[in-house]
């Protein structure tokens, strides 16, 4: 890979934090931040062994980090239950009345959950699954919308130590079965359908076509949430409201499980065909998702807060579920899209339940500033105090129409980077001490100890963008690659020894981190990352496809979109019809999400003599650049110049 190399940026606007935040948040001043960071770095083990206080723990840990040949471990020799430390708990210290979820349906109603009938919910659940004969270390796939059965079913597994996998519900069967193939689920939990604009998504007939191939699935559990017609599977399907009304309700205990057994596995995309299944753990996870909850969004008693991320991404888990439950916070839900019915919706919601604190994407944001300033000036918004987002880093423009438009000049934005790999926020500000710079994540979080380095490893010079890397290990790191140790080991640690996290960006004069974008071949569209290898499959699995590429193109609302290459099979002719059908079978096997907003048909794509393809051209060409770079090591350059004659502008 080239170096990337940006130049000296001319500096921006710097926002000092509030008076509302200033003295007042828990972390109050730089000075405090930098005072606590600088313990976290240089006493790692003390800092973290205070911070892990906080938890419940059945039995404490005997040490606090082991480094096993590249395998972090973390609290080794403790015991404790992540349920047992978002519920449980709450409930004994007398906050079993207090909110824990308010779940927003598409259709407008709302439902409200107290911590002790959250509790109870689980506990019913759990006793469902060990009917079942789901135990400790067994893999449950759950692929539902953002209705509360699904945070119900991933902390059921949670109580009795199942391992969950949830598949994000824009996700197609293909892409269900890869998932379902990979982490052997012995159980599948499903929906007759989702609500999506109006519309019925029938998740149980995707999960149908699913595990056709899926040989370890012994049951699959039906929530009937859209009353749609479906097919159920004598002996392997049945519905969840006849198996809770069959258990009994009065409990569930919670395991005593050790600190290093396996919590989640979430697939997120890789340069490879398949995605990898990122693996965490207990109490390094959940210690990492509630301290970085707690400082990055400043909680209070009385907040309401809202993630808009769905729970089928580390997003959802770590700051929908997980973080915020783990600090007895009150948490909206919401089932549908931002802009249904109208683009007002999002600003109707806060209104509608006093959000406080709200947490979204730069897409999403994106999306609704095209749609003008008088959706959210019609809007109470008064009672937001904090703004997030996540997923993608924020353009200024964008930022600066977050921070005047919905947060009326007053609400600090909060511009977290972050990976699914990371479990929790790595570069943030800090709401009453970090100054703020629109567009830049500003300064590490506690115990993360990033750098820029180039391609030779050495260390990148201000503004020098290069390779973003993390020094020390950190409580809510991934432990492995599922079923692929040796994965984990060369994705992350082998080019440079120390935690490799795809990601490329420069570091101005001020220490503050600015996130470039991806140095591998996953896109991120939306704020979901896609491996172009993934999307590149289902483009061939089309019957008249030969050969495909696909690279990223800019997207004002998407951030990135796809543009593919594709060379058809011989017998067959290009025509907008087959175009579309193409791109209609990638959404079908894949997603939506993984569908290519261009089609360029090809006759050939540049390659080098070995027959790897050069996407650095393509992704120039497909941008429409007049430069497309060297070209000589390519076995056919005139191939370049046709392809770019040929360009979807």
């Amino acid at each position: 890979m080239e170096e990337p190399i940006i130049s000296v940026l001319k500096e921006t606007r710097v926002f000092p934090p509030s008076k509302e935040f200033s003295g007042k948040a828990r972390i109050s001043s730089m000075r405090q931040y930098r005072e606590l960071y600088r313990k976290s770095v240089e006493q790692p083990e003390q800092f973290w062994a205070e911070q892990a206080e906080q938890l419940h723990w059945f039995r404490k840990w005997d040490s606090v980090l082991r480094d096993d040949q590249g395998f972090f471990k973390w609290f080794e020799g403790g015991r404790l239950n992540v349920a047992y430390n978002c519920l449980d708990r709450h409930v004994e210290a007398g906050k079993g009345n207090s909110i824990a979820l308010i779940w927003e349906q598409e259709n407008g109603q709302a439902t409200t959950f107290t911590y002790a009938k959250l509790l109870e919910e689980v506990s019913r659940m759990a006793n469902v699954l060990k009917g079942n004969g789901i135990g400790k270390g067994d893999r449950v796939c759950i692929y539902l919308p953002m209705i509360p059965e699904l945070p119900i079913s991933m902390l059921a597994c949670a109580r009795i130590g199942a391992v969950h996998s949830v598949i994000f519900a824009g996700f197609s069967s293909d892409a269900v079965r890869d998932r379902v193939q990979d982490s052997d689920a012995k159980m599948v939990i499903t929906s007759d359908g989702g609500f999506r604009n109006g519309a019925i998504v029938p998740l149980k007939d995707i999960v149908d076509k699913a595990v056709k191939e899926c040989r370890t699935v012994e049951k699959v559990l039906v929530v009937k949430r859209c009353a749609n017609r479906v097919v159920m599977k004598k002996g392997r399907d049945s519905w969840l409201h006849d198996q809770l009304s069959s258990v009994r309700s009065d409990g569930c205990p919670a395991e005593s499980l050790h600190s290093e057994d396996s919590l989640f596995i979430l697939y997120t995309s890789g340069t490879t065909g398949k995605p990898k299944g990122v693996l965490h753990t207990q109490a390094g996870y959940l210690l990492y998702a509630s301290l970085t909850f707690t400082h990055v969004f400043d909680i209070r008693e009385k907040d309401i807060y809202w993630c808009t991320a769905d729970i089928g991404w580390i997003t959802g888990h770590s700051y929908t579920v997980y973080g915020p439950l783990a600090n007895a916070a009150a948490v909206v839900m919401y089932e549908g899209g931002p802009s249904y019915p109208r683009p007002d919706r999002f600003w109707k919601i806060i209104e509608k339940h006093k959000v406080s604190v709200f947490y979204t994407a730069p897409t999403a944001l994106r999306a609704l500033m095209k749609q003008g300033d008088d959706w959210p000036d019609k809007c109470n918004l008064k009672s937001l105090r904090l703004l997030g987002t996540v997923g993608e880093p924020i353009n200024p423009e964008a930022w600066m129409w977050y921070y005047t438009v919905i947060g009326r000049k007053h609400c600090p934005v909060v511009d977290t980077w972050w990976q699914t790999e990371t479990g929790g926020i790595m570069i943030t500000p800090l709401p009453g001490a970090t100054p703020l710079k629109p567009g830049s994540a500003t300064l590490p979080f506690f115990g993360i100890v990033p750098g820029i380095v180039k391609e030779d490893g050495s260390r990148a010079k201000e503004n020098e963008g290069g390779y973003l890397v993390i020094r020390k290990p950190w409580p809510g790191m991934l432990r492995t690659v599922w079923k692929n140790p040796e994965r984990y080991k060369h994705t992350y640690f082998e080019q440079f020894g120390v935690y490799l996290t795809g990601d490329s960006a420069r570091c101005d004069r001020d220490g503050y981190f600015w996130i470039m974008g991806r140095t591998d071949d996953v896109i991120k569209v939306a704020g979901h990352r896609l491996g172009t290898a993934e999307v590149e499959s289902h483009l061939v699995s089309h019957p008249t496809v030969a050969e495909a590429a696909i690279v990223p193109i800019l997207d004002v609302v998407k951030g990135q979109a796809l543009y593919a290459f594709v060379i058809l099979k011989k017998g067959n002719k290009p025509s907008d019809r087959l175009r579309q059908d193409i791109i209609t079978h990638v959404a079908e096997h894949m997603g939506k999400i993984a569908r290519p907003e261009k089609l360029q048909f090809a006759d050939d794509l540049p390659k080098t003599r070995s027959g790897k393809i050069m996407r650095r051209i393509l992704k120039a060409i497909a941008e429409g650049a007049k430069d497309l770079g060297n070209t000589t090591t390519l076995a056919d350059p005139s191939v370049v110049e046709k392809l770019a004659k040929g360009r979807i502008a």
